[in-house]
């Protein structure tokens, strides 16, 4: 297979699109797959006003079947929305070859904490992106049914993993000095992630963030008695997760949360609402609390073995991300032009087909 994979997201920006998509990298080469990335480092782009870090690429569909022309990918899998997303969907429509998506982010529930956008409008343009493709790719049973109670189609899951050798309970003096309990954050910083319900909970002991973004700048100043660490990624990320007591995620709107196998492979137990994401990768497993009271999850947390955590992390691994990632771009372009298929009928196809 030589896999072209179309994506907006990409270095600098850290967050769980761009680490899935490289394991899938590593995970592939050595399947003997030829990944081959398109994104905004191949184009002039501009920073996105506001959030620096990412580029909007400006990007044509010539310019997307040139790079087709040139590389000759047997498939394609288009991971975001934006315009390299776009322009490879309409370079993939206008040669008439089948192409994979995945659906990564809640993007109406992004744009309505920033402008007055209707959700609906937002689902109706993702529905018809995502509607000419062969198969739509999403991280957890939760969001493959409410995407399909919204109308999406050809919906198949690619679940993710956590690197444990990297992320292990560990002695580490990362947080010396800084008054425990400590309740962990761990994500970018934006109005989507929802902060504020961390940031203003009473909790005891010290709230510590990790990471960077537009939102940065205003919750230091709204919170000062928390701790801002910037961006940590590698050893000293895995020594923070580590050294803190309970990992809390606010985030109402995150389509699975990577952070969550992160901080679990780390020991780490954690606080969460009960939303798409926390309740596939925590709900049952023991290793955090779920509650809509998000300082009653966090405190009851504390008494979680570390042990339960890493074990259920155990569970999820890159190399099972990738059978499933590979596997469902094999099934949907074998299924071809059977883009209004469902999944039923797609695995019905690939059984004629093979």
């Amino acid at each position: 297979m030589k896999l072209l994979i179309a994506t907006d997201a990409w270095h600098p920006q850290v967050n769980g699109v761009v680490r899935s998509l490289e394991q899938m990298a590593r995970a592939g080469e050595a399947q003997g797959v030829e990944p081959i990335f398109l994104t905004p480092q191949d184009f002039h782009s501009l920073p996105l006003p506001g959030y620096s870090e990412i580029r909007l690429s400006l990007v044509t569909r010539s310019g997307v079947l040139q790079a087709f022309d040139g590389h000759a990918p047997t498939h394609v899998h288009i991971a975001t929305e934006g315009p390299i997303g776009h322009a490879a969907r309409r370079a993939c429509l206008a040669r008439g070859r089948p192409f994979t998506t995945s659906y990564h982010t809640r993007f109406p529930e992004y744009l309505a904490a920033r402008a007055p956008v209707p959700q609906s409008w937002s689902y109706a343009w993702l529905r018809r992106f995502h509607g000419a493709a062969s198969g739509t790719m999403v991280s957890t049973p939760s969001l493959e049914r409410e995407l399909a109670g919204r109308g999406f189609s050809n919906l198949m899951t690619w679940t993710r993993g956590v690197d444990t050798a990297l992320f292990r309970p560990q002695a580490s003096d990362a947080l010396a000095g800084i008054p425990g309990p400590i309740f962990l954050f761990v994500g970018r910083l934006a109005v989507e992630k929802n902060l504020q319900a961390f940031l203003g909970l009473d909790l005891p002991g010290t709230k510590v963030v990790v990471g960077d973004g537009p939102d940065r700048a205003r919750l230091q100043g709204l919170h000062p008695e928390a701790r801002f660490l910037g961006t940590r990624t590698g050893e000293d990320l895995a020594e923070i997760y580590a050294a803190a007591d309970v990992f809390v995620f606010p985030s109402l709107t995150d389509t699975f949360g990577i952070v969550l196998l992160e901080a679990l492979a780390c020991g780490l137990p954690v606080a969460a609402f009960p939303v798409t994401g926390p309740l596939d990768v925590i709900s049952g497993t023991g290793a955090g609390v779920i509650a809509a009271d998000l300082r009653e999850a966090a405190l009851a947390a504390l008494a979680i073995p570390r042990e339960r955590c890493r074990a259920e992390a155990l569970r999820h691994t890159w190399a099972e991300s990738a059978r499933q990632f590979y596997a469902n771009i094999e099934i949907a372009h074998a299924v071809g032009p059977m883009r209004a298929a469902k999944p039923a009928k797609q695995a019905a196809r690939l059984v004629e087909l093979g």
